[in-house]
Order: C-alpha cells, then sequence, then structure tokens
C-alpha cells in the first residue's frame, strides 16, 4: 500500500500526481457513460420487486466458480442477498451487480423496489423489515445479505440498529451511504433530504449506542463521490458496530454498483464469511471487532 492509500484509507485527502488525475478523468467519463445507460435501464426496473433465484440439480452445467462456491459452501451459496438501491432509482442500478452474483453462484438475490415517493428512512425501514421477514419465511433462511446503495444503505442500517434487523442481516454493504449526513442534502428542502443532513435525528440515532450489534458491515466509499460532502461521510465509525470501510478512487456516486473492483469484492467478501462474519479464505477482507480500513481500490 502507497503512502496516498494509507492516507485515503484513514480519510486524509490523497496528495495529487499524474496517476491520481488520471483516475479522476476516466471516473469522470464512467460516470457520464453509466449516467446515460442508467437512464436507458430505467424503465425496465420499474414495478414490482424482482427475485433472482436459481434452482439447481446437476453441478455440469455450472461454471468453475459457481462450482467452487456450491460445493465448498453451500449455506453462502444459498443464502439470500438483497440489493436496495437509493434516491429516486430503481433495482436496475444493480444490473452488473446482479449478474456477477449469480455468475459466482449466488441462488437467490432478491433486488427491491421501494415508492420513489419514499419521504421518511424510518417508513421505508419498516417496509425492509417486513420484506425480509416475507424472503426468511419463504427461504427457511434465518438471516440474509444486504447490499444497499446511497440512501438504500441507509435505509438498510436504520433497520439493523434501530429495529432489530441485526437478528437477520448477516451482512451490510453500503455503496456511497451518508452514515455521517451530507451537506449536498440541503440543496433540496424535502423531509427525506432533511434526514439526510448532517444534524437529523436520523443521523444522531444512528450515532447512540448499539452494544450488541450482530450484523457485519462493508462501507465502500469515494473520492470522487459528488454527492457525499465530505467524502468520508460515507465511511462507518462508530465504536460498536463491527465495519470495514474501504477507499475507491476515481469511481463516481452512481459508478459505484458498477465498478469492477467494488463488484469484485462484495462477491469475494459474501462467498467467504463464516457463521461469526470472519474470512476463510486468504485475501478476504475480515470483518474486524471494530470499525476498521482496509484501504483503498
Amino acid at each position: 500500500m502507497t503512502g496516498d492509500e494509507r492516507g485515503f484509507a484513514k480519510g486524509r485527502a490523497p496528495s495529487w500526481h499524474p496517476a491520481s488525475w488520471a483516475a479522476t478523468i476516466g471516473g469522470v467519463a464512467r460516470e457520464g457513460a453509466w449516467i446515460a445507460g442508467h437512464a436507458a435501464l430505467y424503465p425496465f426496473g420499474l414495478g414490482r420487486s424482482r427475485v433472482d433465484e436459481a434452482h439447481r440439480v446437476r453441478l455440469d452445467d455450472l461454471t468453475p466458480l459457481q462450482r467452487a462456491l456450491l460445493i465448498g459452501d453451500v449455506e453462502a451459496a444459498g443464502t439470500p442477498i438483497v440489493l436496495v438501491h437509493g434516491f429516486v432509482d430503481n433495482r436496475s442500478i444493480f444490473t452488473l451487480l446482479r449478474r456477477q452474483l449469480r455468475r459466482r453462484g449466488f441462488g437467490r438475490i432478491v433486488a427491491l423496489n421501494y415508492s420513489v415517493l419514499t419521504a421518511d428512512v424510518r417508513g421505508a425501514a419498516r417496509g425492509l423489515a417486513d420484506a425480509v421477514e416475507r424472503l426468511a419465511a419463504e427461504t427457511g433462511y434465518d438471516r440474509v445479505h444486504v447490499v444497499g446503495h446511497s440512501l438504500g444503505g441507509l435505509i438498510a442500517r436504520y433497520y439493523v440498529q434501530r429495529m432489530g434487523g441485526d437478528a437477520r442481516v448477516h451482512t451490510l454493504v453500503t455503496l456511497g451511504t451518508p452514515h455521517a449526513g451530507t451537506l449536498t442534502a440541503h440543496v433540496l428542502p424535502y423531509r427525506l433530504c432533511r434526514q439526510l443532513r448532517p444534524s437529523s435525528d436520523v443521523v444522531r440515532e444512528l450515532g447512540e449506542p448499539a452494544p450488541g450489534c450482530r450484523t457485519r458491515f462493508v462501507a465502500f466509499w469515494s473520492d470522487l463521490d459528488q454527492l457525499m460532502i465530505p467524502r468520508s461521510t460515507a465511511r462507518i465509525d462508530h465504536p460498536d458496530l463491527r465495519a470495514t470501510n474501504i477507499g475507491v478512487r476515481g469511481v463516481g456516486h452512481l459508478s459505484l454498483p458498477i465498478s469492477r473492483g467494488v463488484v469484485h469484492h462484495i462477491c469475494a467478501t459474501l462467498a467467504h464469511l463464516d457463521s461469526e462474519g470472519d474470512a476463510v479464505a486468504a485475501g478476504v477482507t475480515a470483518i474486524g471487532i471494530a470499525a476498521t480500513d482496509a484501504g483503498a481500490l
């Protein structure tokens, strides 16, 4: 890890050099291209939530990666993964991530949609709680993983930390989520935006003690996230939570769910965590007993 990467991982701004400029320019270009691509996909993500479920009987039609996960850890392969989108978005933001999770061998992926008119984090968290309970009843799995992008990560964290969701959620991965609130939320006067401000009651609640929380957290944050101000607000810094913060270079806010490095890290992490949240394979980020930094991707 270079000095710049160590500084970025600890929340300090890295010094600028040609490689950093190149990463920034490339990230801006990718973000613009993905905004256009996502706009085209957006209509296909409307409507009811979608469940991708693979019923597998034979192994000979699986790829080596799928076969390895299914044979090596049947529980990991079958554990449902719930995807929760962000503000005024829908499940289409997870198109690439869903495809990669299926290719990796995960058998149940649920991409939830909640109303674009949602005006309250707590209400959306109750909706997520109901969806997780239904999923547990349908699949027979007591625990699930959740991946939340932007506002979706905050909704999931509220459910886990303030509504007893840690009994159901094994691992929560957040992508560009304003855990400490973001100054960009001052731009719009809507109630939901007010809850995303640094001084909001929701942010203060999430800063309260959470002793015994069983969920493991992985928070991705980027130096190019235009909606997170300051950038480090997308980190989880809470003494009671088992969290790993992962810094990403040159990736815009909407591009986080399609970043190759981020997608690979999510797949590897969910494939190789034991029931206690510890890594069972070399090269996979371990989930520590308190908030830690795992360096920059």
